[in-house]
């Protein structure tokens, strides 16, 4: 922060001196700043609970992944068929109840369907790697 004036040995103007306070106020502002953003540990708990849940999403992919190469074709074939007769039987089923239930059972039921749409994700992926296990495990004793 040294200027011409006091390089050469004379006072600084009144704006010179501004300017310093100016600095000095910015420099003071970002410390106090850096501070702050340390001393926030919520925040930064927040965003190491976000990139570790990111880390876990990653792996969690990769091995669905993986899971899905190993599975033989037989397998994923019994699968998807397995999925379609349970889809199928849930919404020839959901309709008969749907017709005969009372309200607030339709309303939790509702609810319920909601979640299960919302967590879709996660109960496929386990569905996928609860194959693979059951497949790896009849491969391997059949060996």
């Amino acid at each position: 922060m040294t200027d011409k004036s006091q390089s050469n040995g004379s006072t600084p103007t009144p704006e010179e001196l501004r300017e310093q306070v100016e600095e000095t106020r910015e420099e003071l502002g970002r410390t106090v700043e850096a501070l702050a953003a340390k001393a926030d540990v919520k925040t930064q708990a927040q965003q190491k609970a976000a990139k570790v849940r990111s880390q876990v999403q990653d792996k969690a992919a990769h091995a669905l992944h993986v899971a899905q190469d190993k599975t033989p074709q037989p397998v994923r074939d019994k699968a998807a068929h397995a999925k379609e007769q349970l889809t199928e039987t849930a919404h020839i089923v959901g309709e008969k109840i749907q017709d005969r239930a009372p309200d607030p059972v339709r309303e939790k039921a509702y609810q319920v369907a909601e979640s299960a749409r919302s967590s879709r994700g996660w109960l496929i992926a386990g569905g996928v790697a609860a194959l693979a296990v059951i497949a790896l495990v009849w491969r391997s004793r059949r060996c």
